[in-house]
C-alpha cells in the first residue's frame, strides 16, 4: 500500500489551542476536578450487581468478539467473584444508551465515544491496550482502491467519501478536521459524504470498489489484513494521521468502589501469553493505565475543531 503521512494542523494539537469546555450531565458530579464522575458517595446509589455485563466497541462484527474476549472474562470472573456476560452491541449509540440505562458495567469504547460515553453514561475510563514497550495507539488512513483516479487527499474533491459513524474519531472526527484545516475539504460542500455504520464495513466496501474512499482506524485494518479478509493490494493508503489513543476501557461510575478496584485488578493482572485476546490483538501485550483528563485531550481538541457538544438526551 502507498502512503502520505500527514499530522493535524498544529492549531488543533498545541497545548495552548482554545478547547470549550467538557462538563458533565446533570446526574453526575466531578468534586475532583478529574473530568470523569465520581463513585457516588451515598452507599445506597453504589450497585453491586452479581453479574457483571461487558461490551467492547462495535468496530467489527461483535459476534467476533465473543470468542476473542472469553479468556480474559473469565480471569474478570476469577478475579471478582462475579459472572461475566459479553454484551455483543451493534452500535455505538446502543453502547453509550446501555451504560446509561444501567445495563453495561464494563466497556471498551472507541476513542471518539469516549468522551460522550464519559460526559452522558457516567462511564471512567482507566486503561488501554499497549505493547510490552509502552507503545500504544493507532492512526486514522484515508485508503482508496488502486486505479480508482484518487491519488491524495485532494482529489476527495468531487467525489464520495464512506465515515463510519458520527462518533468515531477516525472514521469522521478526525478526518473531517483535517481535511478542513489541511485541505480546505468540508463535506456537503466539496464531497459527499455517506456513512458505512463500522470500520470493517468500510474496509470491505473499498476493497470491493463499493466505496471509492474511506475513512478508518488502521488498526482495523490492520487486523483483517492479518485474518486475509482482505488483501493489502485491494487498498491503497493516501493519508495517514499522527497517533491517536486506542480503545479506552473503564468501568460504570456508580459500582460499588471495592468492585470498581477488582475489576481494575483483573485488567492489570491478565497474562496475555497464549490467550485469545493476544491471537487477535498480536501488537498489544498489556493493559496501560491511563486517564481521560490526559490521554483524550488531543480528541477533546479535535471535537472542537468540528464543533461538537455533548447533548444528552
Amino acid at each position: 500500500m502507498k502512503r502520505v503521512y500527514g499530522l493535524l494542523c498544529a492549531s488543533l494539537l498545541t497545548a495552548g489551542t482554545a478547547q470549550a469546555e467538557f462538563t458533565l450531565d446533570s446526574r453526575y458530579v466531578d468534586n475532583d476536578k478529574d473530568l470523569i464522575a465520581d463513585i457516588p458517595t451515598d452507599k445506597s446509589k453504589q450497585i453491586d450487581p452479581s453479574t457483571l455485563i461487558f461490551a467492547y466497541t462495535p468496530v467489527e462484527d461483535p459476534a467476533l468478539y465473543v470468542d476473542v474476549w472469553s479468556d480474559f472474562l473469565e480471569h474478570m470472573e476469577t478475579v471478582t467473584g462475579k459472572k461475566v456476560k459479553f454484551f455483543p452491541v451493534q452500535s455505538n449509540a446502543a453502547q453509550i444508551e446501555a451504560m446509561r440505562a444501567g445495563r453495561l458495567h464494563v466497556a471498551g469504547f472507541n476513542t471518539g465515544s469516549n468522551p460522550l460515553a464519559v460526559a452522558c453514561a457516567g462511564f471512567r475510563p482507566f486503561t488501554m491496550m499497549a505493547a510490552k514497550d509502552g507503545s500504544f495507539g493507532y492512526e486514522m488512513e484515508i485508503i482508496t482502491y488502486p486505479g480508482s483516479g484518487i491519488n491524495s487527499p485532494a482529489d476527495i474533491k468531487g467525489k464520495k467519501l464512506a465515515f463510519t459513524s458520527q462518533t468515531s474519531n477516525s472514521g469522521f472526527k478526525a478526518p473531517s478536521a483535517i481535511l478542513k484545516a489541511d485541505f480546505n475539504l468540508i463535506p456537503e460542500r466539496d464531497f459527499e459524504p455517506v456513512f458505512s455504520g463500522k470500520h470493517d464495513n468500510s474496509i470491505l466496501g473499498v476493497a470491493n470498489k463499493d466505496y471509492q474512499v474511506v475513512a478508518v482506524a488502521n488498526s482495523v485494518l490492520k487486523r483483517m489484513l492479518a485474518r486475509d479478509v482482505i488483501q493489502a493490494e485491494q487498498v491503497d493508503s493516501i493519508y495517514k494521521s499522527q497517533t491517536f489513543p486506542t480503545t479506552g476501557y473503564g468501568i460504570a461510575y456508580n459500582l460499588k468502589p471495592e468492585l470498581q478496584e477488582k475489576i481494575q485488578e483483573a485488567f492489570f493482572t491478565f497474562k496475555w501469553e497464549g490467550t485469545k485476546l493476544q491471537q487477535e490483538f498480536k501488537d498489544e501485550g498489556q493493559f496501560l493505565p491511563i486517564t481521560f483528563k490526559e490521554e483524550w485531550d488531543v480528541i477533546r481538541k479535535i471535537d472542537t475543531a468540528n464543533g461538537v457538544s455533548y447533548t444528552c438526551q
